[in-house]
C-alpha cells in the first residue's frame, strides 16, 4: 500500500488560494502551486489522520509491524491481521505481567491461541513471621500445561520459545502438551 502520489487526491489546503492577491490571477503561480498541492496532499492526509495511524485497532495493516516495534510486541507475519492488532494493543499489559503466571498464560494464548495452566512457584517462598526459621527449600521448577483451543495440533517448539521468553531467568520449567483440557484428560 502506498500513501504517496495518489492520483486525483485533492489538497485540503490549496497553496494557490493562500497566495497574496497579486498572484491570484497569475497562471504560472497557480499551476506551480497546483503541482506542489499534488505532492503535499498525501502528506496532509497522513498528518490529518495521524491518530488513526497510531491506533493499532484501525491503522493500515502495513503499519502494524512499525507499531509493534515501538512497543516491543511480537509481530509474526503469518498471523492473521486481527491477532497482530491484538498483540500490539496488549503489548504494554503483557510487559507488565512478564515473569508471572498470568503473563505466561496470556502470552501463550495470544501468540499461539492455546490454553495454558501454570503450577508450581518456581522456587519462591516467604514467611509472614519476622525472625522465623527459613521455610524448606521448594522445588525450583514449575509446570506449564498447554492444550489447544479448537486446533488439533500445537507446535511444541513454538510453545517452548514463548515459555523461555516469558519466564524468569532463574527458574526452570517443564512443558507438557495435552490434547485436550486437563479436566477432559482426567476423565
Amino acid at each position: 500500500m502506498s500513501r504517496a502520489a495518489i492520483p486525483g487526491l485533492p489538497s485540503r489546503y490549496p497553496i494557490g488560494e493562500q497566495l497574496p492577491a497579486l498572484y491570484a490571477d497569475d497562471d504560472f503561480a497557480q499551476r506551480f502551486t497546483a503541482g506542489l498541492d499534488t505532492v503535499l496532499a498525501p502528506v496532509f492526509a497522513t498528518l490529518d489522520n495521524l491518530p488513526a495511524y497510531l491506533d493499532p485497532r484501525v491503522t493500515p495493516a502495513d503499519f502494524l509491524a512499525w507499531l509493534a516495534s515501538w512497543v516491543g510486541a511480537a509481530h509474526e507475519t503469518q498471523w492473521p491481521v486481527e491477532r497482530r492488532r491484538e498483540a500490539v494493543v496488549r503489548a504494554v499489559e503483557l510487559h507488565r505481567w512478564r515473569g508471572t503466571r498470568r503473563g505466561l498464560v496470556e502470552a501463550l494464548r495470544l501468540a499461539l491461541g492455546v490454553h495454558a495452566e501454570v503450577t508450581g512457584d518456581g522456587g519462591a517462598v516467604w514467611s509472614n513471621t519476622a525472625g522465623a526459621d527459613l521455610p524448606p527449600e521448594p522445588p525450583a521448577e514449575f509446570l506449564v500445561r498447554v492444550w489447544p483451543d479448537g486446533e488439533a495440533w500445537v507446535d511444541p517448539d513454538r510453545v517452548r520459545e514463548v515459555v523461555r521468553a516469558m519466564c524468569p531467568v532463574h527458574t526452570a520449567c517443564r512443558v507438557e502438551l495435552l490434547t485436550g483440557s486437563p479436566t477432559d484428560e482426567g476423565r
